[in-house]
């Protein structure tokens, strides 16, 4: 039998208007120390959006998600952030933001394999 690892996760959001505090799940962060695994895993549905919210600036979003993923990478290219450890930029994403691009509480559970538990947090809460 596998080993269960403690892993954390956080649900991306997209909260045009933040005095109204409605949102739309977009993506996925997650994060499991034992594996030193990081990632994120997102859609940006222009037409969902969109019908959400007109006001939406979908290029600024993209880059927002792109420095995220930069972030989980780490290395230089993510900037100050990405020279610092794993737990510690999983931290900095997941800091409470009041941005368009929010994520939610974070939130633990037990997998065998992190990518694979990415995913299919991925589908359930987003898709």
């Amino acid at each position: 039998m596998q080993e269960k690892h403690l892993f954390e996760y956080a649900v991306i959001r997209i909260v045009p208007k933040v005095e109204r505090e409605e949102f739309l799940n977009i993506g996925v962060v997650l994060y499991c120390a034992k594996q030193k695994f990081l990632q994120v895993q997102f859609q940006l549905d222009k037409e969902r959006l969109c019908a959400f919210s007109n006001a939406i600036d979908i290029t600024e979003i993209s880059d927002y998600l792109q420095a995220f993923e930069r972030i989980c990478i780490g290395g230089k290219e993510a900037g100050p952030i990405g020279k610092l450890s794993i737990a510690e930029r999983f931290r900095w994403l997941t800091a409470t933001r009041s941005t368009v691009v929010q994520l939610s509480k974070v939130h633990t559970g037990l997998c065998d394999d992190s990518a694979e538990m990415l995913i299919r947090l991925y589908q359930q809460l987003v898709l």
